[in-house]
């Protein structure tokens, strides 16, 4: 299994030439600095979830394209849980687990998101088409849209537009666990 810098900077490197860019054109599409987006494709950089949507929205691809290793179009797909590169966030109090990467004809991207106490991810916002669909697994997880908090407990669920900046925040004292399926509509369906 090869390690998460590897993939990423690998797929931007991919990405970036089949759509015929240079790195110049790629900062100026997606405000990232000409020296990161060379030691990211290099796989020299961890990138954060927060640049990586950058580059996402920037180049109009998915989050998740950045993160598959081998999508091949299998009818069945079975993911193991103890097989997944997690990314690691906030100093280790967020860990995302990619389990269904985005797909053009189904439109959607599924990750399980864990939160240790404390923890407090800001989103910025992301393309005009793209939809949150949060269900909370375990704990409690406040998750913050338009300046409006909403508090979920497990089994409780939200859906927004996330064209917003928004916040996934654990205030509690426990671990907090839940699945985020990102849905790309309308044009931005037409990912590539």
């Amino acid at each position: 299994m090869k390690k998460i810098n590897s993939i990423i900077g690998y797929n931007l490197k991919n990405i970036r030439k089949n759509k015929g860019f240079s790195l110049d054109k790629v900062t100026e599409m997606t405000g990232v600095s000409k020296a990161m987006l060379g030691q990211i494709e290099r796989g020299e950089s961890n990138p954060t979830v927060a640049t990586l949507w950058k580059i996402a929205t920037g180049l109009k691809v998915s989050f998740s394209s950045f993160l598959e290793e081998n999508y091949n179009g299998k009818e069945l797909s079975l993911v193991s849980y103890t097989k997944i590169n997690p990314i690691i966030e906030e100093e280790g109090n967020m860990i995302i687990y990619p389990l269904f990467f985005f797909d053009v004809n189904r439109g959607f991207e599924i990750f399980t998101i864990k939160l240790n106490p404390g923890c407090n991810h800001v989103s910025e916002s992301h393309d005009d088409g793209v939809e949150e669909y949060i269900i909370v697994t375990e704990g409690i997880v406040d998750i913050i849209v338009d300046e409006n908090t909403y508090k979920l407990e497990k089994g409780d669920a939200i859906r927004f537009h996330a064209n917003k900046n928004h916040i996934y925040s654990n205030t509690s004292g426990q671990h907090a666990c839940f699945e985020n399926i990102i849905y790309y509509f309308g044009p931005v369906n037409k990912l590539s």
